[in-house]
């Protein structure tokens, strides 16, 4: 750790041409990536990261300005501080806000699925009162499941779960269980936990909470991709609200992404085929769309 930033682990997967950096979603790790960054390596140096407190990097407090410092240190030490941030999902919003803090270097940014929960007004035929009663409490089972404590045979039963979601969403086992390995860790007590630890990951959160993203979307000059997941996620036993409530949020996001686009010249916004596992889903697909951009 230097100062306040903290060295991240880095996964370079080589290759010549404008610069990219992959940035992962919130939970996640650098291992979602493995299958679309040797898609892109023919054309781009292409480096992906764990961001603080996940896969193999070190722990530290969630703020912006030192996670925003982590990604600015990975890019100077390789020498690539225009390097493009391309990010999924938190990593998408990431992506962004790391663009508008570094306008003088960076070229743009790519935003894939990184549009949170959106606002109550989004979810299109919904009363908004509605709506953000069950967001609070969405959000409520989000936080209760972070800093996941695991008994000595949880990564046996965290595999067989990603086992079942390889077989119902097509995803390569072995893509998920990369996920889940870099994902464990051994506390100085020797229990298991899943990363990123609770503290952190509360305030993560806070952080995606506290953002206006189409704010930020309107804020940026430089380009933007957008890339919007054209299959909905999946369904949550139990929550007999929640299919209904996402096909209504994705009719407002598709309103108000074609409504950006058409006021903001620098803003392209993609269909990709896939839900928003969409880098384990279609790899290509996602490649396609940032090389369509990139190019």
């Amino acid at each position: 750790m230097t100062a306040d930033r903290i060295a991240l682990a880095v996964h370079d997967h080589g290759g010549d041409g404008p610069p990219l950096l992959l940035l992962h979603g919130a939970g996640r790790t650098l291992a979602d990536w493995a299958a679309v960054a040797p898609l892109l390596v023919a054309r781009h140096r292409v480096l992906a990261v764990d961001l603080r407190g996940h896969g193999l990097s070190p722990d530290g407090p969630w703020r912006l300005p030192e996670v925003l410092g982590d990604l600015e240190e990975v890019l100077t030490a390789h020498g690539i501080p225009g390097a493009l941030p391309v990010g999924h999902s938190f990593g998408g919003i990431l992506a962004v806000v790391y663009a508008l803090e570094h306008q003088d270097v960076t070229p743009g940014a790519v935003n894939l699925e990184g549009f949170g929960w959106g606002r109550p007004d989004q979810y299109v035929g919904l009363d908004p009162d509605y709506v953000a009663q069950h967001l609070a409490h969405v959000r409520e089972l989000n936080a209760a499941g972070q800093g996941r404590k695991l008994p000595p045979d949880g990564v046996k039963d965290l595999l067989a779960e990603q086992r079942a979601i390889s077989e119902r969403l097509g995803i390569p086992y072995e893509l998920l269980e990369a996920g889940i390995r870099r994902s464990v860790r051994e506390r100085d007590d020797g229990a298991l936990e899943l990363r990123p630890g609770r503290e952190q990951a509360l305030q993560m959160l806070e952080v995606i909470d506290s953002l206006d993203l189409f704010a930020l979307f309107r804020r940026m000059t430089a380009p933007l991709l957008l890339g919007r997941a054209q299959r909905q996620v999946p369904s949550v036993p139990g929550l007999d609200w929640f299919d209904p409530m996402m096909l209504a949020y994705a009719r407002g996001l598709a309103r108000d992404l074609a409504a950006l686009a058409e006021e903001r010249p620098n803003v392209t916004v993609a269909p990709i085929d896939g839900t928003h596992a969409m880098l384990l889903e279609n790899p290509r697909a996602v490649a396609d769309a940032i090389l369509a951009f990139t190019s």
